[in-house]
């Protein structure tokens, strides 16, 4: 089989899995298991369907970077909580999902996934930077449209985009980017900049929509190309779009490096080949599935990682 890398956004998919599971599976200590055992199911599910030969659950070791945050403030600020104890701003996470972040941690160290993460960097930029140094197919997996600009015919990167569920996920190429926002997926971080997200805390240009934004970049291609234009009297921008830029360009002149996902990190060597699990690695599976009550879910994704099933 030609190799194929799989990329998960896992925050995304256990912040779904979370909901979209009752908080009613528990552990018997009575610790919620539902994004564990969710997350589970979502990996059989899709190394089932899209048959990768590596697999790795990018990590956020830091969900809003300071450098980011330093040059737009507003970016994230409304998923934050100020942690008072030690004076630090983390990031909001439902209490039936707190306790179950390091259980997820540990189950998929316990099926040989390999996790990923890089200091002072979030999870889209881990994906980013595995998935540009790719030497085969790569499948992003997240719920973030932010990561669309890394959808790539020519490379043969691909998103699976999970905002609808599991049973409607909706795989990106080039065609489908263009379909849905009529700009190239190497053009959508610039569109992303100029509409602003407000998921994202990004405030985008006063005026300026989702059609307003790929209509510019049909015209001027770019960012650059916008600004260019603006700044020309002689263009063929109107002159009230070429106040909105103009009056933008502080924001504007920061806003590529926050939105654009870094590609070029140093993550080391990475073994992210799906291998079956060893006895004691199978022992350790089932230990876990029976102290958490882990269910079928466990026997699932035992299957999907090529190894024989347990019972439900």
């Amino acid at each position: 089989m030609a190799n194929r890398l799989m990329l998960l956004d896992t925050a995304s998919l256990y912040f779904r899995a979370f909901y979209g599971l009752p908080d009613s599976l528990k552990a018997p200590d009575g610790t919620p298991v539902n994004a564990v055992r969710g997350l589970l199911d979502m990996i059989a599910r899709l190394v089932t369907d899209y048959q990768p030969t590596h697999l790795v659950a990018c990590w956020d070791d830091d969900w809003r970077p300071a450098w980011r945050v330093n040059l737009i403030p507003s970016y994230k600020a409304h998923r934050m909580v100020n942690a008072v104890d030690d004076g630090v701003d983390v990031e909001e996470v439902p209490e039936g999902l707190v306790a179950q972040v390091p259980m997820i941690r540990e189950i998929l160290a316990a099926y040989g996934i390999t996790v990923v993460g890089a200091a002072e960097h979030e999870a889209d930029d881990v994906i980013g930077s595995l998935a540009a140094q790719a030497d085969c197919p790569v499948d992003i997996v997240t719920g973030d449209r932010d990561l669309f600009q890394l959808v790539d015919d020519d490379r043969d990167v691909r998103v699976i985009y999970t905002a609808r569920g599991m049973s409607r996920l909706e795989v990106l190429t080039d065609a489908t980017v263009v379909s849905k926002y009529k700009v190239l997926p190497g053009q959508y971080a610039d569109f992303a900049a100029l509409r602003g997200d407000s998921s994202d805390g990004l405030p985008g240009v006063a005026g300026i929509g989702d059609k307003t934004a790929a209509s510019l970049l049909q015209e001027f291609v770019d960012l650059d190309g916008i600004i260019e234009a603006a700044n020309d009297s002689g263009s063929s921008m109107s002159a009230a779009m070429r106040s909105r830029i103009t009056g933008a360009a502080d924001y504007l002149a920061v806003a590529p490096t926050v939105v654009n996902v870094v590609r070029d990190l140093d993550l080391g060597g990475v073994d992210a080949a799906i291998k079956p699990l060893d006895p004691g690695q199978l022992e350790r599976v089932e230990q876990l599935a029976t102290n958490w009550a882990l269910g079928g879910s466990t026997g699932r994704a035992l299957k999907a990682l090529g190894n024989s099933p347990t019972a439900d």
